[in-house]
């Protein structure tokens, strides 16, 4: 039986965090939050805590067995980018894309 969490609006380019996703994706979930616990990335704090949330939603339902979960399917979509500027020389302005993701992952018994 399927499990899901879902973190949107994280101020982390969707870019960056999949870099991370793709160390953890497929493994069974104590190893993967103990991997996270020590990668030194900011999406890693991220994702440890949007995994913690998913096991915790699996402990809520009955007849799941906490210690076989895996991750099944993990992935982060683009959120809505920030836009802002910022001067520079000779009266010019240049963007800055403050760029979020919306995260999601889903667990499964193997």
């Amino acid at each position: 039986m399927e499990t899901r969490a879902a973190a949107r609006f994280i101020r982390i380019s969707p870019r960056k965090i999949r870099l991370v996703m793709d160390q953890v994706r497929g493994k069974k979930i104590g190893e993967a939050v103990s991997q996270l616990t020590f990668a030194p990335q900011k999406g890693a704090r991220i994702l440890k805590k949007l995994l913690d949330s998913a096991l915790a939603n699996a402990e809520q339902r009955a007849n799941v067995d906490v210690d076989a979960l895996y991750i099944k399917r993990i992935y982060a979509d683009e959120g809505p980018t920030l836009k802002r500027w910022i001067p520079r020389a000779q009266g010019r302005a240049t963007r800055i894309r403050k760029r979020t993701s919306h995260l999601t992952v889903v667990l499964d018994e193997m």
